[in-house]
């Protein structure tokens, strides 16, 4: 019986360790909204008084050092189960300057993070921003692309197309963080900002066409919506053909009815990573793997009329001490089989 039970255990140990290598080749592309991350000082020339002491947030010291931990609990946490090492790159939305990505990453449990980020031109203040693991994903070189307002709409303007690209798993990788115009605008404003993401997608391409894109972001749309067929996505990956990308999220939402957030009973999925044909591939080159919604109890209401609902900071006025209005989305890449 010992040497039964040695050798189940002896068993169990070559398997926990064949898990862990394999993983060793897993990579977590993540993206996060997180919802009004503002310090309490005010900006000159954008519209955040809101998020000041005396304004109708009340939004103080106290508020804004809750706020950093509850992001940096998620961000940390989010493809950390199945990659130990975390997320080798995170893009974020609604970020307001540099200030409080400083402030963020000085949380201890991100501290293994440094982040791309330009100030934008946004009226709020609030602009993307791409968090990445330098052990994990090098970075070569990046620029913020202003988008083009559409019909001379100068209200509903697309935030800046964020573009990065690296080195991950010694491969070439471009990353486009975006933040596309609320549901306040008529659909026409987001196929226009679909319309410029495909034009620098298409100039990567014709520049280095062994560089691998992922197009990231909360993209105010659904994945079957016109601005994400404009920007040339499909259902299934066995139809993504050079040119084009895969976007899961349109299974997850039209087929398993999962979204990323809730709105009068209803999931949406506007929290989008895109992947292009080069990473579809079934060789030894890095790959898409799988994919999911972080769906961490925390991020939910656990009681009351709203029991469910993603709990966020405020609900209304009232502060929740929550997190987003969002959830997380990872997808796993891999590199050899």
């Amino acid at each position: 019986m010992k040497k039964i039970f040695t050798l189940m255990l002896a068993c169990f140990c070559l398997m926990a360790l064949h898990a862990q290598q394999g993983n060793e080749h897993l990579y977590g592309v993540a993206f996060y909204n997180l919802e009004n991350l503002f310090d309490t000082i005010h900006d000159v020339g954008k519209n955040d008084r809101d998020f000041l002491p005396d304004g109708s947030y009340q939004w103080n010291a106290t508020k804004y050092a809750c706020k950093l931990s509850n992001m940096a609990r998620v961000l940390a946490e989010v493809a950390r189960k199945k990659v130990p090492k975390g997320a080798a790159l995170i893009g974020v939305a609604e970020v307001e300057n540099r200030r409080v990505l400083d402030d963020l990453l000085e949380q201890p449990l991100l501290a293994q993070y440094n982040y791309v980020h330009y100030e934008g031109p946004d009226r709020r203040g609030i602009d993307c921003a791409l968090l990445y693991d330098p052990k994990q994903f090098k970075v070569m070189h990046s620029r913020l692309v202003l988008s083009e307002p559409y019909q001379g709409d100068t209200v509903h303007l697309t935030r800046g197309f964020l573009i990065v690209t690296g080195k991950l798993a010694g491969e070439r990788l471009s990353v486009v963080v975006n933040h596309w115009p609320s549901r306040g605008a008529q659909s026409p404003v987001r196929v226009h900002a679909a319309r410029q993401v495909k034009a620098l997608c298409d100039s990567i391409r014709q520049a280095d066409r062994k560089r691998k894109i992922i197009v990231m972001g909360d993209l105010n749309d659904d994945p079957m919506d016109e601005s994400l067929r404009m920007l040339g996505t499909c259902k299934l990956a066995s139809e993504v053909k050079n040119g084009l990308f895969y976007n899961p999220w349109w299974a997850k939402l039209e087929d398993e009815g999962e979204g990323t957030l809730l709105y009068k009973g209803k999931w949406n999925l506007f929290d989008q990573i895109l992947m292009d044909a080069s990473l579809m591939n079934d060789g030894n080159k890095l790959r898409f793997d799988h994919h999911e919604i972080f769906r961490a109890p925390y991020l939910f209401e656990q009681e009351g009329k709203y029991k469910g609902n993603v709990l966020r900071t405020h609900v209304g006025r009232r502060w929740m001490n929550g997190y987003s209005d969002h959830l997380p989305t990872i997808v796993y890449l891999r590199k050899g089989k």
